[in-house]
């Protein structure tokens, strides 16, 4: 089950003339709750605030986020979802001379990705390519057709994701997700500079690799370094780590870095 809050009051409709609807105007955040505790609240509303200031949104947006979400009450396994848009506007891509951002939160019970963190899954690489963006490179805008199209180039239920490059072969993304890979013992992850989205989970295992004494590279890479990557994993912050099994049906290995990150996440999330 699903309750929405939209500025906050319980509701589920918006008005057709929101911009958020007209032109993807606007961002949006997920954040997983455990044992009724948002997890990575404080990183998640940073890169809101990020996002905020990048689309030039008024300032005070976010405190109005806090205050709606202050108003809630959080239960166990839950998946929280924050969009704010720049609300109601005139045909036209013209900033409205008065902005009143919408607020919309939803709030529904967690999926349960035990299996997949445990047994790890299957991926494959899209033929879609991301553009060159950098003003909006790292942000989680509403925006999301490239990683559509990318999403619908499988049916398949055994492939549970998909690798996009930039427009210069350049590995990015998952369509959901971010990419980690090791090698040698270094772990690797595309930089989010021209395009993609700088996830929160991302950061946060970047944190805890550090924790593990590992050198952590960012850099850009072509589809070709996975032919030699000795783990790969893919993360959000629904799904925590995934360890990849398969790429386009080539097997990989589950190796001792993907499960020391994913016994700290444990250990963190438990807390």
């Amino acid at each position: 089950m699903t309750k929405y809050w939209i500025n906050g009051a319980l509701a589920d409709q918006v008005s057709i003339n929101d911009r958020g609807l007209s032109y993807g105007d606007g961002l949006f955040e997920t954040i997983a709750v455990i044992d009724g505790k948002p997890h990575l609240f404080d990183q998640h509303l940073d890169r809101l605030q990020m996002g905020l200031d990048r689309l030039k949104f008024p300032e005070g947006a976010i405190d109005a986020v806090k205050n709606d979400i202050q108003a809630l009450n959080f239960s166990g396994n839950q998946t929280l979802k924050l969009t704010v848009t720049r609300g109601i506007g005139e045909r036209g891509y013209k900033l409205p001379a008065t902005c009143v951002p919408t607020r919309i939160i939803s709030l529904t019970d967690s999926s349960d990705f035990t299996q997949q963190r445990e047994q790890g899954v299957s991926v494959r690489l899209c033929k879609q390519r991301l553009g060159f963006n950098p003003a909006l490179a790292g942000i989680k805008h509403l925006n999301r057709l490239e990683q559509v199209l990318a999403r619908s180039e499988w049916s398949d239920p055994d492939i549970a994701e998909g690798f996009v490059s930039d427009l210069d072969g350049n590995l990015v993304e998952g369509t959901m997700s971010n990419l980690f890979w090791v090698h040698e013992g270094v772990l690797y992850t595309p930089k989010i500079d021209r395009s993609g989205v700088k996830g929160v989970m991302r950061d946060r295992l970047i944190e805890l690799a550090d924790q593990l004494s590992l050198v952590v590279v960012e850099g850009n890479y072509p589809e070709s370094v996975l032919e030699s990557a000795d783990e790969v994993f893919i993360c959000n912050s629904l799904i925590g780590i995934w360890p990849v099994i398969t790429i386009d049906g080539k097997p990989l290995s589950v190796g001792p870095i993907t499960r020391d990150l994913q016994l700290l996440l444990s250990k963190e999330m438990s807390c």
